[in-house]
């Protein structure tokens, strides 16, 4: 029997709730402040958490940050039951955590839909994260002190499931940690003056997002899309810079990690200046079978590449064309499958 901890000041909304789950086979506990809610899950830690944002004594971004601290509490599914829905106030709760919301007024169906998908992808995670771990070697390279208590940060971490084409964070949003990217693929942009949207680089598996922001005490430069389903762990901003200022191998890592994001972004420059179309396009597509899972065939729209290549819509389908022709690659509707990667490599004009 799964239980579940339900944290709402209504006590209408709450025992109804309650109810409901207790019906369809839960356990449930209940919680009248954030406080209270706070002192069941630490002490009975239950298999999921519903809980309300506006309350009295601690309110629910109260509750899970306090939760979020505690290394047992802090992979308990967790999903806010909210009476508004704004942007502001879902981005600040999945920044923090959230598993997902509930606005009110739900059905039954829509409550149990959550709770059961969220259980299941609980289930899920703990399979995927068990492979990711055996990855931390390649992301956090190095046997120092520093290093060690990287990967305990890491391996401490919830793990966010983001649906693909949904925004991680927005240009101008101030950096709440270190996004690390377990599985699947981001891209970066910025929107330029005349409404034309610039990829600015690709982020895959085990690769960092935020280093600039974070390290510079500033808000993104830009924006974060999610191209596919996506798994990120976000590392608090006091819990790195902790880290960074206690050990100096932690802090050649992520230096090592901005050089080359300055690196890139000078070699996007010079080919935005200096090459033509034709090799601006081959070098995007050459970048994508790096980075994308299948480095031979991928799926992306006309205008995801455009703004990559940093070139008009109408120029991009174009040069795919010829290239189609001159059988560097073959072209049905978004999916791209690479021929002959080298021709591209070479391509002078």
């Amino acid at each position: 029997m799964k239980t579940v901890l339900i944290i709402e000041d209504n006590n209408d909304i709450r025992e109804s709730t309650a109810e409901i789950l207790q019906l369809t086979g839960y356990k449930v506990l209940q919680a009248s402040n954030g406080r209270i809610g706070v002192e069941i899950a630490t002490q009975h830690l239950p298999d999921i958490i519903l809980c309300d944002i506006m309350m009295p004594e601690l309110d629910g971004y109260g509750v899970l940050y306090l939760l979020n601290k505690n290394t047992d509490t802090a992979t308990i599914p967790f999903i806010f039951l909210t009476a508004k829905a704004e942007r502001i106030d879902f981005r600040k709760g999945m920044e923090m955590g959230a598993d997902d919301y509930l606005t009110k007024p739900f059905d039954d169906m829509e409550l149990l839909k959550a709770i059961e998908s969220r259980l299941a992808r609980k289930q899920q995670h703990e399979a995927f994260f068990t492979k990711s771990l055996q990855n931390l070697q390649l992301l956090a390279s190095g046997s120092g002190k520093g290093i060690a208590e990287l990967k305990n940060l890491i391996a401490g971490r919830k793990i966010r499931q983001v649906r693909k084409k949904q925004i991680l964070y927005y240009e101008g949003d101030q950096p709440q940690g270190l996004y690390l990217v377990l599985d699947g693929s981001i891209r970066t942009y910025k929107i330029a003056e005349d409404g034309r949207e610039l990829m600015m680089n690709l982020y895959k598996t085990d690769d960092y997002l935020g280093v600039h922001a974070l390290l510079l005490d500033e808000a993104y430069t830009e924006s974060a899309e999610t191209l596919d389903d996506t798994a990120v762990c976000m590392l608090p901003k006091d819990a790195v810079m902790n880290l960074m200022n206690r050990y100096p191998d932690v802090s050649v890592q992520f230096i090592k990690i901005l050089a080359n994001n300055i690196l890139e972004k000078e070699e996007q420059l010079l080919q935005l200046a200096y090459h033509s179309v034709r090799k601006r396009l081959a070098q995007t597509l050459v970048k994508l079978s790096t980075q994308l899972p299948d480095p031979t065939q991928f799926k992306i729209l006309r205008d995801e590449l455009a703004a990559m290549a940093g070139m008009a819509t109408e120029t991009v389908s174009r040069t795919l064309s010829d290239f189609k022709d001159e059988k560097l690659i073959e072209k049905k509707g978004s999916h791209i499958q690479i021929l002959d990667i080298n021709r591209l490599m070479k391509m002078k004009n």
